[in-house]
C-alpha cells in the first residue's frame, strides 16, 4: 500500500530507495523484504512507461504544434531557423542545425541554433563523409553516442575541427527526403555522451519528413514569389513602355503635323527638342548648320564628325560624348545632313525612336521643300530672267508677280553669281533651286553661271556662304561674285553687272575658286562698281582716321599725306610738318591701331593713298563749290 500511495502522488525514485532502506532496518522478514522489492520494480517500471507516454504525448504535441507552424508561407531561410529552433527543443539538443544539397554532391550548412562559434556558417559538408554521409547513403537517421571516438564513420578533417571547437560528443543526423530525392539533413548534437532512444530518433524523422515537405513547399513559394515579382516588373515594364510610346506617337504627330502645315526647320527642331528634353540641331551634309531649337555650346567637331559618318552608315543614331547624340537624316541613299541633340540624360530606346521618326520628319520636310522648289523653279527662274533682262517691265507687274512667289522687292536684296570651275552644272543647279527657296530668295542660270538673288544687306556674307555650301557639295571649286544691296526692282540688272565684273576680275587676278563682292574689292570695286561709291570707298580705306581727327582735332591725316609724300620716311615727314621724328612715330603707331596691323601693306598702302587723294579732291572741290556762294553774299550785301 505504501508503494501504491508513492506511485499514485507520482513520487520521485528516491522516495522508493528510502522505503527499502528502512524496511531492511526494521529487521522486517525475507519474504516481506522480497515482495517489497518487486513492488518497487514494478512501481519503477511503471514510473518509466509514464514518463517515455507522457514524452511521447508531448513530442508528437510539438510535433503537431511544428507542423502547424510548418503551414505559414516561410521563405526558405525563415523556415529553417524554424526546423532548428524545433529540433533543438524537441530532443534537448545542445545544437541543432540543417544542411542542404548542392550543385557537385556538396551540401552546405544553411542555419543553426546553439553554437557557441562562427565555424559553422556557410560550412561545406561532403555528403560521403561523417555521419551525414551515412544518412545520405542509407536514406535513414544515423547517430553516434561519442562522435569523434566512432570509427565506424568516414570522417572530415574541416568536420572534426568544427566538432572539437563546439565541444561536441554525441550527434544525430537524419535526412530530409521528398520522394526518392535527398534535399540535405537535419542534424542535432550533444556536448556530452548520449545514447539516444528509439522514440528520440522516430521524433527526429517525423520531424525531418515535415521539414523536407516545409522546404519543398517553401522552396516552391519562393520561386512563386521570384515569379510574381518578375511577372509585376514586367508588367510595370510594360506599362511604362506604352506610356513612353504613346509619347512617342504624340509628339511624332505633332512633328508631322508642324511639317505638313508648312512649318519650318526650326519649328521643327523646337519641337523635337521638347519632346526629346534636349536640344537639337540640323545640319546640311557640309556640317553646316539649317536651323536649331537652341545653343549646343562645347561641341566637339571632330566627335560629331565622325560620329555622323558612322550614324549615315549604320543607318542610325549614334553617341558621341556625353548625352549628344547624332542621327542621319536620309531620303534613300541620299545623305540630307544629320540631326544632333544634346539632352539632360541619356536617351531610352523609345527615346533613339523618336529620334530616328524625327529625322524622317526632317527628311520629308527637305524632300517637300525641294519638290516646292522644283515645281515653282521655273516661274521663279522667268521672274529673274525678266528682271535680269534689258527689256522694260511695268514695276507694278514686276512686284505683283514677286509677291505671289513671297519675294518682296522693296527689301534690301542682294545679287550673287557663282561659276563651278569644272564638272558637271546639274548637281548645282538643283541645289541652287532648293537654296534659293529656302532663303526665300530667285536663281536662274545665265551664261553657265548660276545667278542668286538673296534678301540681305551684306553681299560679302551672302557669297561666302554660296561658296561654303556649293565648293563641298561639288567636289570642286566654285567662284562667286557678290554686288548689292539693291532695293527695287531696277537695282537688279546694276547689281548683276557688278557682279560679274567682280567674278571676272577674280579670275583675272588669278583668285578663280574665291568669293568676294565689290566692296572686298577695295579700289577694283571702285572701278567696277556703276555708282562709285567714293564715299563707301573713303570710309572702309582711312575713315576711322578721319573719324579720329573729327573727334579729338588731331592731325593724323595730315600725317599720314606727308609721310607718303616723303617717301615713307618718318624723318622727312617730321620736318615737313615741322614736329620731332618721335611724334611722326607715335602718330604711325595711332593709325596703325586704327586702320590695322597691316595698312603698310603694298594693297593696303594702294588703297590708302588712293583714298587721301580722292579725300583731298573732294575737299578742294566742295571748297571750290562754296566760294561762289560766298562771293554773291557779300555782293548782293554791298549792292
Amino acid at each position: 500500500m505504501t508503494v501504491l500511495e508513492l506511485l499514485a502522488r507520482q513520487a520521485p525514485p528516491g522516495e522508493f530507495e528510502d522505503l527499502l532502506h528502512r524496511i531492511r532496518l526494521s529487521g522486517a522478514s525475507a519474504g516481506t523484504l522480497e515482495r517489497l522489492d518487486r513492488a518497487v520494480q514494478l512501481a519503477r517500471r511503471i514510473t518509466s512507461s509514464a514518463g517515455r507516454r507522457e514524452q511521447r504525448e508531448a513530442g508528437l504535441v510539438a510535433l503537431v504544434d511544428t507542423a502547424r507552424d510548418l503551414t505559414f508561407p516561410y521563405d526558405v531561410d525563415g523556415l529553417l531557423r524554424i526546423i532548428t529552433r524545433r529540433a533543438r527543443g524537441l530532443i534537448d539538443f545542445d545544437l541543432a542545425y540543417v544542411s542542404l544539397r548542392g550543385p557537385g554532391g556538396v551540401s552546405y550548412i544553411r542555419t543553426f541554433e546553439g553554437a557557441t562559434t562562427s565555424l559553422l556558417t556557410g560550412m561545406r559538408v561532403p555528403d560521403d563523409r561523417g555521419i551525414g554521409g551515412v544518412a545520405h547513403a542509407a536514406g535513414a537517421p544515423a547517430w553516434s553516442a561519442d562522435y569523434l571516438a566512432d570509427d565506424r564513420f568516414r570522417h572530415d578533417e574541416a568536420i572534426d575541427d568544427v566538432v572539437r571547437a563546439e565541444g561536441l560528443r554525441a550527434v544525430m543526423a537524419v535526412p530530409l527526403r521528398n520522394g526518392d530525392s535527398t534535399l540535405g539533413a537535419l542534424y542535432g548534437a550533444d556536448r556530452q555522451v548520449r545514447h539516444y532512444s528509439a522514440d528520440e530518433i522516430g521524433l527526429m524523422s517525423s520531424l525531418a519528413d515535415l521539414a523536407a515537405v516545409a522546404i519543398v513547399k517553401a522552396g516552391l513559394l519562393d520561386q512563386t514569389r521570384a515569379e510574381v515579382t518578375e511577372l509585376e516588373l514586367d508588367s510595370s515594364r510594360t506599362r511604362s513602355s506604352l506610356t513612353r510610346m504613346r509619347h512617342v506617337g504624340e509628339a511624332h504627330s505633332r512633328i508631322m503635323n508642324l511639317v505638313l502645315s508648312g512649318g519650318d526647320l526650326c519649328n521643327v527642331a523646337k519641337a523635337a527638342g521638347d519632346a526629346l528634353d534636349g536640344t537639337v540641331l540640323i545640319r546640311d551634309p557640309g556640317g553646316r548648320a539649317l536651323a536649331s531649337g537652341g545653343e549646343l555650346a562645347d561641341l566637339d567637331e571632330e566627335a560629331v564628325a565622325k560620329a555622323s559618318l558612322d550614324a549615315h552608315a549604320g543607318r542610325r543614331p549614334v553617341v558621341t560624348g556625353e548625352n549628344t547624340w547624332v542621327a542621319p537624316v536620309i531620303a534613300g541613299s541620299e545623305d540630307l545632313g544629320v540631326l544632333v541633340i544634346r539632352t539632360a540624360t541619356g536617351l531610352t530606346e523609345e527615346d533613339e525612336r523618336l529620334l530616328e521618326l524625327s529625322a524622317q520628319s526632317v527628311a520629308f520636310l527637305l524632300l517637300m521643300r525641294r519638290s516646292t522648289a522644283v515645281a515653282e523653279g521655273p516661274v521663279r527662274d522667268e521672274l529673274l530672267d525678266d528682271l535680269l533682262s534689258e527689256t522694260q517691265h511695268a514695276p507694278q507687274q514686276m512686284m505683283q508677280r514677286s509677291r505671289r512667289l513671297g519675294i518682296d522687292l522693296s527689301a534690301p536684296h542682294v545679287l550673287v553669281v557663282a561659276r563651278p570651275e569644272g564638272g558637271e552644272q546639274g548637281r548645282a543647279v538643283v541645289w541652287a533651286s532648293s537654296y534659293a527657296y529656302r532663303m526665300a530668295g530667285l536663281k536662274t542660270v545665265q551664261g553657265g553661271c548660276i545667278v542668286l538673288l538673296l534678301p540681305g544687306l551684306d553681299a560679302s556674307a551672302a557669297a561666302r556662304s554660296v561658296s561654303d555650301e556649293l565648293t563641298p557639295l561639288l567636289g570642286h571649286p566654285v567662284s562667286v561674285g557678290a554686288a548689292g544691296p539693291g532695293r527695287d526692282a531696277d537695282a537688279v540688272p546694276r547689281m548683276y553687272q557688278e557682279a560679274m565684273r567682280c567674278l571676272d576680275a577674280l579670275t583675272a587676278l588669278n583668285g578663280a575658286g574665291s568669293a568676294a563682292s565689290v566692296q572686298d574689292l577695295g579700289f577694283l570695286g571702285l572701278l567696277l562698281s556703276d555708282d562709285h561709291d567714293v564715299d563707301g570707298f573713303i570710309e572702309s580705306a582711312i575713315g576711322p582716321v578721319l573719324d579720329y581727327d573729327a573727334e579729338r582735332f588731331t592731325e593724323l591725316t595730315r600725317t599720314l599725306e606727308a609721310y607718303f609724300a616723303s617717301g615713307a620716311s618718318p624723318t622727312n615727314a617730321a620736318e615737313e610738318l615741322h614736329v620731332h621724328p618721335n611724334t611722326v612715330s607715335r602718330r604711325l603707331d595711332r593709325i596703325g591701331e586704327l586702320l590695322g596691323a597691316d595698312w603698310q601693306k603694298p594693297g593696303r598702302v594702294l588703297e590708302v593713298q588712293l583714298a587721301l587723294r580722292l579725300q583731298r579732291t573732294r575737299d578742294v572741290l566742295v571748297q571750290q563749290r562754296a566760294a561762289p556762294a560766298e562771293r554773291g553774299g557779300r555782293d548782293g550785301g554791298a549792292g
